[in-house]
């Protein structure tokens, strides 16, 4: 691909991306002048309670205040899968700090103040914080009545807001065929999203009804479709909304859809005329954001003594929080796959959405494809040894192959699973034994294969509209986002190919709906596959128009294969001398000896969807149609020195190989390994989100929510790319965003029970948890 120094893709930092995008500008960073409000928030204290009374008198005293708003104010709902929230909480709260009413005053230390004073009266309802719980019984519900949607299927008078059932041949024939079955249980608790900038939303409705959001977030088209579907009762519509996207200082699915936008959209509406901003704390990041949704998968397994499996039953209980409009999608995209990258002939897949009274679970990276690998891959390596096989070479014999029948019907796309696998194991050396570094530590291995589809409808589209200036130079307008990850990078990379521009002279937009064209979401690690399509083919329409343009002033290279772009010129294979520059023409056109001109400012257009993808199937089995568009697949392996007396863990060397099909930027896609790599490991090793017995999460702080420093990361990260092109990828590349951090969980659990000979099942893997582990295991009877 056209060369390009590396960009970064920590998502705090924008270095380097001047060149192509100009500097970063956050929301924060945005001056809306003197005129400018201050929200608060006036959140529920209690997980589930019935609101009996609201009294806002005393807030409305304040001096300062302007404006203090309730549920009256707006009843609407709002969701981008299941409509299940209100703006403000309407007869009942079911989280604790779910908003319940809003002051907006002049002064940000006037409105929380003010806040204080709203005074709401509320009877108190059983809670109910484990999903096991929650699907028992229906002697508490906490959403009585839950309306049917496209694709979920709520299961009426119990908690259960979906369930993704997959099916695939004949599961018991399976079992009894199978010489060794494995059956356990697996915990994989919440976690946060810990993006460095919080929510921020600033919103200003005009004297027109004209309404201008300036959004910190990963879909600005969906965030104004739903805007202007819960705001339709005031009279707006899509056409009045517009959302303008800066930079975005860290997303990893924690601002995609809407969470708190909304609150901020629907108050620029009760204070016509002045910019209002609400700003999370880093308090409400933790509660009042997505969470990562925490899941109990029980998961059986079968093999024969050859190692072939025969058969998995994997029934996963999602708990999906006070709201499941987001989290929905993760819970039925699992459903679709938690096979794994396997070749497994008989399939029964139950994924559970359950409504608990936590904070709502939504998209998280890795899309819950990292929590059901924690289950899967431990699995995995524990039937290798229950079968006296090498755990690689137990792994590559099942390995999912181009063609094979995956579990709801459809074939494996191409990958490189196998040469992953091989790449993996050799770059830990696996199957040599490693001296500690300590004297008194053990040192294990572990490994672990992933794979993911991006969760998207099958229409999710993507759009690009480029343009050339007088220079030469081009302008490239999407809306995906940029978070870090290099994605402007990338889209100016694939224009730069087709047109021989270099990326120095492209300048790639960040979102604004009224300017930019459609992008369904940055979500689902589908960006680079999708928008990279539309952006490849603007850039070919563009090119077409430049050599339809050159064909018809000039006589020579009439034919339509002679024309070629070269170093930003026209060239005619039939004629070495002709080479036109694309500055001379491309916005003034060609004179003719009779000096008028031919051309006009050249642009193109490009849009894709995938045509072949349908959520329509069986909702029994989930047979009959094609979900996902394809899968991106690797392994990763790790050399992990323990402390058996401490528990203290130092990860000595790890390795990911990952089948991106193609790389655009291969260092970026390094970047994203090692950044992936690490937060998957901080997930296993560090995070640790905890909630008393009144649903209140303890530790909504970086004190004592633990995430790695500098000094934390593993001494040594080996990305590996392994290229087997996507045929509908753009010059063969999909997704790698999400990828990364999915086999961290697996493989560290994996090299603990190496090392002392001990199985954790349930996350965190911490120093803490192995080191009790371990002195349980010493202390028992042998």
């Amino acid at each position: 691909m056209s060369d390009l120094k590396y960009v970064g893709t920590d998502s705090t930092r924008i270095d380097g991306l001047e060149k192509i995008t100009g500097a970063a500008t956050f929301v924060d960073d945005i001056d809306f002048g003197p005129n400018l409000l201050r929200a608060e928030i006036v959140e529920s204290p209690h997980a589930h309670a019935r609101i009996v009374s609201i009294d806002t008198s005393a807030a409305e005293d304040v001096p300062g205040v302007v404006r203090v708003v309730t549920g009256k104010d707006f009843p609407y709902r709002f969701g981008l899968y299941m409509k299940d929230r209100y703006i403000f909480a309407q007869d009942r709260v079911r989280f604790v700090g779910e908003q319940v009413a809003a002051v907006v005053a002049r002064d940000p230390k006037v409105a929380k103040r003010a806040a204080k004073l709203v005074h709401v009266e509320y009877e108190e309802l059983p809670p109910i914080f484990d999903p096991m719980e929650a699907i028992e019984g229906a002697s508490c519900l906490i959403h009585p009545e839950c309306e049917r949607v496209p694709w979920f299927f709520p299961e009426a008078d119990t908690n259960i807001a979906h369930c993704r059932k997959t099916r695939k041949g004949d599961v018991e024939a399976g079992f009894t065929e199978a010489d060794v079955v494995l059956e356990d249980t697996y915990r994989v608790p919440r976690y946060a999203h810990c993006a460095i900038e919080p929510h921020v939303i600033v919103g200003q409705q005009d004297h027109s009804g004209r309404l201008t959001l300036w959004s910190a977030s990963q879909s600005p088209h969906t965030q104004r479709n739903l805007f202007a579907e819960s705001l339709a009762p005031l009279g707006l519509t899509h056409k009045d909304i517009r959302v303008i996207t800066p930079y975005v200082g860290g997303g990893f699915g924690g601002k995609a859809g809407v969470t708190m936008e909304i609150i901020g959209a629907a108050l620029a509406t009760a204070v016509r005329g002045h910019p209002v901003k609400l700003r999370w704390t880093r308090e409400q990041e933790f509660y009042n954001t997505y969470q990562r949704q925490g899941l109990v998968a029980n998961l059986k397994i079968g093999a024969k003594s050859d190692g072939t499996i025969t058969a998995i039953e994997h029934a996963l209980y999602w708990d999906a929080g006070a709201y499941v409009e987001y989290g929905a999608n993760v819970v039925n995209a699992v459903g679709l796959s938690a096979t794994g990258p396997y070749r497994i002939p008989n399939v029964k897949i139950d994924s559970y959405c359950i409504y608990t009274n936590l904070p709502p679970g939504g998209p998280y990276r890795g899309f819950g494809y990292s929590e059901f690998h924690f289950g899967l891959e431990s699995h995995m390596t524990r039937l290798a040894g229950m079968l006296g096989m090498d755990a690689v070479e137990f792994r590559k014999k099942n390995a999912i192959r181009e063609g094979d029948t995956l579990a709801y019907g459809a074939e494996m796309n191409p990958s490189g699973l196998v040469e992953a696998i091989d790449k993996a194991a050799a770059a830990i050396e696996w199957g040599r034994p490693e001296e500690p570094l300590v004297p008194g530590n053990v040192v294990g291995k572990g490994f672990a294969l992933m794979w993911k589809a991006p969760a998207m409808p099958p229409n999710a589209a993507s759009a690009a509209f480029l343009k050339f200036n007088e220079d030469g130079s081009l302008n490239i307008a999407v809306s995906g986002m940029e978070i870090g990850q290099g994605y402007l990078t990338a889209m100016a990379q694939i224009a730069a190919e087709v047109l021989t521009v270099p990326v120095e002279k492209i300048r790639v937009e960040t979102p604004d709906t009224d300017r930019n064209p459609y992008e369904w979401q940055n979500v689902g690690s589908h960006v680079t596959w999708g928008c990279g399509n539309a952006v490849k083919l603007a850039a070919e329409e563009a090119r077409e128009k430049i050599f339809a343009l050159v064909r018809r002033a000039h006589n020579a290279c009439e034919k339509e294969d002679m024309l070629y772009l070269e170093d930003e010129k026209v060239k005619c294979r039939d004629n070495l001398e002709f080479e036109l520059p694309l500055r001379d023409f491309v916005i003034s056109g060609i004179q003719m000896e009779d000096g008028t001109f031919r051309g006009g400012p050249i642009m193109g257009t490009g849009m894709f969807m995938p045509e072949f993808t349908s959520a329509l199937s069986d909702p029994e089995t989930s047979q009959g149609g094609h979900p996902n568009v394809h899968y991106t697949v690797g392994a990763a392996g790790i050399v992990l020195e323990i402390d058996p007396a401490t528990g203290k863990m130092r990860v000595r060397k790890t390795a990911l190989a990952v089948d991106v099909g193609k790389a655009i930027n291969p260092d970026l896609v390094n970047a994203q390994i090692v950044g992936g790599m690490v937060q998957g490991l901080a997930t296993v090793l560090y995070e640790d989100m905890r909630f008393d017995d009144k649903g209140r999460m303890l530790n909504p702080n970086f004190t004592d929510y633990k995430i790695p420093t500098a000094m934390d990361v593993p001494d040594e990260i080996v990305p590996i790319i392994v290229e087997v092109p996507q045929p509908d990828g753009p010059f063969g590349a999909r997704g790698v965003g999400e990828h990364t951090m999915i086999p961290a969980a697996p493989m560290v659990a994996n090299a603990v029970e190496d090392a002392l000979g001990l199985r954790i099942t349930e996350m965190p893997v911490t120093a803490e948890r192995v080191a009790l582990a371990a002195q349980r295991l010493r202390e028992s009877p042998s």
